[in-house]
């Protein structure tokens, strides 16, 4: 074998296993695609264990043995929320109890607003209209998370030319 093809070969190896800084590792290269495919308006649902994502899902992606709370971080470690809507977030409603706010809605909100602000407003949606936006949706992202009415949906906001949010 030539030494030029020998030092390609060793290069190309070391391209394959180089790894990316500030990159939650979570964030897959199908995923991270998917967000910066995404444009401003469009939306994400992030979803527990038992939604019918890949029946309605136009892009699905699965995060296996993630839930909901990790799942969120690492999505809002890269992607803006919407600015110029009141709800850029929302939360699947409780069948029958739309003011319920259960352990899996705590803790999401929470991360929300520690990841990406206290600043957003988090609305709420009725389960069937929940599933229509989210066929609607860019991409359903499914988490292994098993807890009950643990869908969410994300619109996505707008980066200026500066690399900032604007908010």
């Amino acid at each position: 074998m030539h030494e030029k093809a020998r030092s390609l070969i060793l290069l190309f190896k070391k391209i394959k296993y180089s790894m990316l800084i500030n990159i939650d590792p979570l964030l897959s290269p199908g995923l991270l695609s998917i967000l910066r495919s995404m444009g401003h308006g469009d939306y994400l649902a992030i979803c527990d264990a038992n939604f019918p994502a890949a029946s309605l899902a136009k892009r699905l992606i699965r995060i296996d043995g993630a839930d909901i709370k990790r799942t969120t971080k690492a999505i809002l470690s890269v992607f803006p929320l919407d600015s110029f809507i009141e709800y850029p977030v929302t939360r699947m409603e409780v069948d029958g109890k739309p003011d319920v706010i259960n352990d899996v809605h705590k803790e999401f909100i929470e991360t929300v607003k520690n990841t990406a602000g206290s600043n957003w407003k988090i609305g709420s949606m009725e389960r069937s209209k929940f599933y229509q936006r989210a066929k609607d949706s860019f991409a359903i992202i499914v988490t292994t998370d098993q807890r009950p009415y643990g869908c969410f949906m994300m619109t996505k906001g707008v980066v200026k030319p500066d690399g900032s949010v604007w908010i």
